[in-house]
Order: structure tokens, then sequence, then C-alpha cells
């Protein structure tokens, strides 16, 4: 596959790079830590207008989440939708807008943008296991506007560890059923950490294995009295047997939720980074932080069908899926190769600065963004090579600044906040020659309140416009037109309150309304066969968490989101035909009205355990509200569901310990999505593991 660089700036990435480790000493420091935080620790939940909710290690590794969706389930307002059972392309959604490849938040990692293209295509394709990180921010409100550029669900950071001072690290495997492996080594001192996993098995149905690897080195260093370094590269490669379509409803009635066809679908991925944070003190009350990035991310996807219906096999292909007759996809001499090549890379500088008043904050941001998207079509089953029928260009330059200023009036504090984006887009067509250009540019007021009245309760609420851009592809087409899509644009409100009735228990409740001006549909089938559309909606709803740690042992937590309103307040319209998408007063799709993850453990001396449940309600897959099941599983009600995990733990000295956990304890059948047909929850699996440190 071809990849696309601009090589004066990867050049200049990696001469700074350079630069900056040779400024460097060899001590780490963690008086000064470069990195970006959305929340930081609990102590900055105070002074934070909006909902934030920290997963600390005990959420993470006591728990040993598989996935990130798993992960995510125990944050409310967050509804984190499976897809081959393995995590790989989470589906994540806040507060009712629609999961799908997690396209209406932002991501980040140690605060830098973690899609590979989040202005110009915001589809996650590609996400790390979670097992990298030993922290994970969720934010929402109006705080979210000093990151983007999706500012209207919220925001996601995932945190990396620190590299330790001292020689140290460990070792970790575990197996399990469904073929199920994963190797892992962490080691680091004087600042530098490297860490390096291997993780396969099957996925949730057949014909679906997963191999996995992913390298990480972290060095963190200081420049002097008041500078200090953290350098970054990571390198992830993903190889995988996996379909992008779903199931018929035959073929998930007849031959079980487990059946897949498609053998000879492939998906490969490679994906490195680098980036860089400097942080340096001006002064006692003065911070500036800057991020450099750069990845590059190459996304090759062979298949013989991109939905359950799509027609690429032929009529007798089709015909056998909607009976639920087995079909062989070896009789079928077609092939499709989805050929992505992603190239992205920026520099963003953040000051703080304390006054006597509060605290103001500003920053700006150039980011950069170039695919090199192909299709080639194969004329047999396991092709390689066929005929080009897409060769395409898309460019994003992307430049935002945003100012904030928190002003504290006894118990009170008060942040007006102030966002500007824009985004300039381009698109070719290299083999008609077509080409077109434009731009879409935003400003974004927001403000934030805050109450302490006590050490234990904070009462919160913000109100801000929300701003998300379209995709180069809907805003140019493949003959150069420039097509009349409008940002995604809302009014975000909410009120909540943080409070510590009594020492080990936090709760947090918020109401949240987010009203759109314009809300774009998600259409994620490959080849355009979903139209895009856009119209006004309105979301509202409650949110809850609690958590507890007692001191005779025993922990549980909560989280819980009743979401009674998420319609269409007029009906959704094509925007290339003007046609009537859907119907005013209809209720979202993949907008469960409730969701609940709910746990309870015990810990003493060596041992703990926990179980929890994860609780989805019903949810509609398509903007009709289709309650039957159709012929090829595309649209139905999704009926609700429960998962049950559990992990027990237990250390057996200072360096080794042991962990055995069950993930859908009970092999619950479910479905979770069928927006190319019908996919299924992640079965049943048993880890066995042990770690040992040194």
């Amino acid at each position: 596959m071809k990849h696309l660089y601009r090589p004066r700036l990867t050049t200049l990435a990696a001469a700074l790079l350079g630069l900056y480790a040779g400024m460097a000493s060899a001590q780490a420091t963690e008086a000064m830590l470069p990195r970006v935080d959305v929340i930081g620790g609990t102590e900055n939940l105070p002074n934070i207008a909006g909902a934030g909710q920290i997963l600390d290690d005990q959420d993470l590794e006591a728990s040993h989440v598989f996935t990130v969706n798993e992960a995510l389930r125990k944050v409310p307002g967050v509804h984190a939708r499976d897809e081959e059972g393995f995590g790989l392309r989470p589906n994540i959604g806040m507060r009712g807008l629609n999961p799908t490849r997690s396209t209406k938040i932002t991501l980040l990692e140690d605060g830098i943008p973690l899609a590979y293209a989040p202005y110009g295509d915001n589809a996650s394709y590609y996400h790390p296991q979670v097992d990298r990180y030993e922290r994970i921010e969720v934010l929402k409100g109006a705080g979210a506007m000093l990151f983007g550029p999706q500012t209207i669900g919220g925001v996601i950071n995932y945190i990396t560890p620190i590299p330790p001072r001292e020689f140290g690290g460990y070792l970790q495997g575990a197996a399990g059923n469904r073929d199920y492996a994963n190797a892992r080594i962490n080691v680091g001192g004087k600042g530098l950490l490297l860490d390096y996993s291997r993780k396969q098995g099957d996925g949730a149905r057949d014909n679906m294995v997963h191999a996995l690897d992913d390298l990480n080195l972290k060095y963190v260093a200081e420049l002097g009295a008041n500078q200090a370094l953290a350098l970054r590269a990571n390198h992830y490669r993903e190889d995988s047997t996996v379909t992008y379509s779903g199931l018929t409803q035959a073929e998930f009635e007849k031959l079980g939720p487990r059946y897949n066809p498609l053998k000879n679908d492939k998906f490969d991925i490679e994906r490195s980074g680098l980036s860089a944070t400097h942080e340096i003190a001006l002064g006692a009350d003065a911070e500036l932080t800057t991020n450099v990035y750069w990845s590059q991310f190459d996304r090759d996807w062979w298949r013989q069908a991109s939905n359950s219906q799509d027609g690429q096999c032929g009529a007798a292909f089709n015909a056998a899926r909607l009976a639920g007759t087995a079909a062989d996809p070896d009789s079928c001499n077609s092939v499709q190769g989805r050929l992505r090549s992603y190239t992205t890379w920026g520099v963003e500088p953040r000051l703080t600065l304390a006054h006597a008043m509060g605290e103001f904050q500003a920053g700006v941001k150039a980011h950069f963004e170039e695919q090199d998207r192909k299709q080639v079509n194969g004329t047999s089953p396991t092709a390689r090579t066929g005929t080009t029928v897409e060769d395409n260009l898309r460019k994003t330059d992307a430049y935002s600044v945003y100012v904030a200023n928190r002003f504290d009036v006894g118990a009170f504090g008060v942040t007006p906040i102030l966002r500007h984006e824009r985004i300039d887009a381009e698109r070719l067509n290299r083999l008609t020659e077509a080409s077109g250009t434009t731009s879409v540019s935003k400003t974004l007021p927001g403000i934030g309140l805050t109450w302490n009245p006590s050490k234990t309760l904070t009462v919160f609420s913000s109100l801000h416009k929300g701003f998300a851009p379209p995709r180069v592809e809907d805003l140019i087409g493949n003959t150069g037109t420039v097509t009349d899509v409008d940002p995604e644009k809302s009014t975000n409100f909410e009120l909540g309150l943080r409070s510590q009735p009594m020492p080990g228990v936090d709760v947090q409740a918020a109401y949240f309304r987010t009203d759109f001006d314009n809300l774009i549909a998600v259409g994620s089938i490959a080849g355009g066969s979903t139209p895009l559309s856009q119209g006004k909606a309105l979301f509202e709803g409650l949110e809850l968490a609690a958590r507890a740690q007692l001191d005779n042992g025993l922990f549980g937590r909560l989280a819980y989101t009743w979401l009674p309103t998420a319609e269409q307040t007029e009906a959704f319209r094509n925007v290339a035909s003007g046609a009537v998408v859907g119907v005013a007063g209809n209720r979202q799709p993949y907008a469960p009205e409730q969701t609940l993850t709910v746990a309870a453990g015990y810990q003493a001396g060596a041992f703990r355990g926990e179980i929890e449940a994860q609780y989805v309600g019903e949810q509609f897959s398509d903007f009709a509200n289709t309650v039957a099941p159709s012929a090829d599983g595309q649209k139905g009600e999704i009926a609700a569901y429960t998962v049950w995990n559990a992990a027990l733990n237990y250390r057996f000295d200072n360096a080794l310990s042991g962990f055995v956990t069950a993930k859908n304890l009970i092999d619950k059948t479910y479905i979770v999505d069928r927006t190319r047909g019908i996919q299924v929850g992640m079965p049943r699996l048993i880890q066995i593991g042990l770690k040992y440190a040194f």
C-alpha cells in the first residue's frame, strides 16, 4: 500500500524529538510530569463545572477489564457497544449520541489526539487495548471545549503509566478459552519505560481470529529546575480474520449467532506514533505545556461483503443468506480491498496562569491530516490485487484557539470559555483529477459554574454551544462538488452535584439536556449505501454514579443512566435529495433508555473478588423505529440484555500474584448491532493469569 507523507514536517518532528532527547538529563522526575490532563487528580473535581469521572487501577487492573467497552460502561452517560468481541473497534457514545465508530466524542491519550483523523474522518477503526492504560478520565459539559474538535458528547482521556525512577517492572501472562492468550512485559527505570504486549484469540463469531502486538516506549526527564519533557513512541499491529458484515435474520435463527461464512475476509493494521510533551514553569504561577505529535496509520481490509445483502457476491449468494442456508465464500469470485493510509501531525501549546481571583487558561492548536484512500476490486475469493476503482487524497488543515478564565468568589466559581475552530478541507480524485476545497469555521461560547458550600459537596452547572465538523467525504463529493453539509451544532446544559456523604462513599448525579440545531445521522455502511441525513434532535436525561469502600472490606460501585428523551424533533432529511428520513418524534437509534452497571466485592489481605452486572436497555436500530426484524437483519428492535462479569485476585507474596476472571459469565447470547446485519456480543471468556513483579 502506498504511504503518503509530508517529508519536511515528518523530518522536523523527528528532529525536534531528537533535540529534546539530547537536552534531557537521565533523571526522571515526579515533581513535574509533562502531560495534559482532562481532570487530573480527584482534588481538582471541586473546580470542574461538569460531570467528571476517573477510572483508576482498581476499576481497570483489579477488575481485569478485557475491553475498553467493558471499562467505559462503568461510567454513567456512556454507551459502549461491542462489535467483534475483542474491543478492537469500540463504538462509544455519550448521553444518547449514536456510538457507531465513536464518531461523536473526542478521544485523547495523555491529552494528545488518539483518533487517526479527528477532524476529517473521526472513526475508530484503531483503538489501543485497554491494558496500556493506568487511568481513564471522562469529562462532559463545557470543560470539553478546552479540547475538541468534538465538543458535544464529551472527552475521554487515556493516561499511560509514569516511568519509574528505580529499575523494576513485571511479567504477566494469561490464557483462556476461545484460544485466548496474553503475554506482557513492562520494565523501566531512570525515567524510561518499555511496555510490550501480545494478545490473541477468537472473536465473537466463527472465522474471526485476532492477533495484536503493542509496543510502547516512554521517557520522562528534567531539563533543569523548571522544565520537564516526556517523549513517547509506539507501534501497534493487528492481524485479524474478521468480516464487516453481520448476519441475516435467518442465519441468526437457523445457523446460530456465531455463524460467519466470510472466512476469506482479512483486516490488517499498522500504526506508529511519536509525541513529545514539554512543560515549563514560567514563574511560580504560570505553566506552559506544549504537545507535538505525529502518527502514521495504515489499514487494509479485504472483504467479500460489507453488509448482509450488499450484492458483491451475487444474487444466489444473497438468496442463500436470506434463507439461512450455509453459503460458500469460495464460490464468490470477488473481494474488495478498502486500503487506507492516514498521516496526522500537529502542535498544541497550552498556558495555565493562576491569579488572585482564580485561574486563566488559553491554548492554540495547528493540526493536519492526510488521507490516502484506495479501493481495489479483485476477481477471486483471496485476491490481494485487482482493479483500482477509488483513489482519493483527502486533506484537512485545522486551527483552533480557546480562552477560559475561572473567577473564584468565595465558595463560587464562574468560568467563561470561548473556542474557535477553522477547518480547511480538500479532496482529490486521482482517477479523474476532479478536486474540490471548502472551509468550515465556528466560534463557540460556554460558561461553567461551581459552588462548594463544604469540603464534601460541589454543585456544578454548565451551558455551552457544541460543535462537531463533518467529514471531508461529506463536504466534498468524488466529483469535486461541494455539498452543503452543516457542522453539528447543539446547545448543551447540565446541572449536578458531587458529594461525599460519609467517609469512603462518593456520589455524583447530573441532569443533562442536549438540543441539536443540526445532528448528522451516522451512516457507517461502506460504499455509501446509507444516505447522509441531518436534522434537529433533543436528548435529555439523568446520570448517577456512586462508589463505596467500607472499613470491613466490602466495596461497591454503580453507574446508571436514564435517557427518557432521545428524539428527532423534526424529521431528518437526506442531504443530497431532501427526502425525509424518519419521523418527527421518533426515538434516535442506538439510544437505550436505561443503562446500568453495578458491582460488589470484598477485599481482605491478599484476596480481592468482585462480581459485576452490565445492563443495556432495549434500543431501535433505525430512524423508522422498526420493531419487527427485517430479513436482512439490518432493522428491528434490539432487546435488552445483561452481561455478568467476575474477577478473583490473590497475592501470594510481594512479587507473585494470580487472577481468574470470567467475562459474560453465564454465556449470554445477545445482539449488539444491526447496522450491517446482526452483530452479537462476546461469548463467555474465562482467563487464568499470573503476574510477577521485580
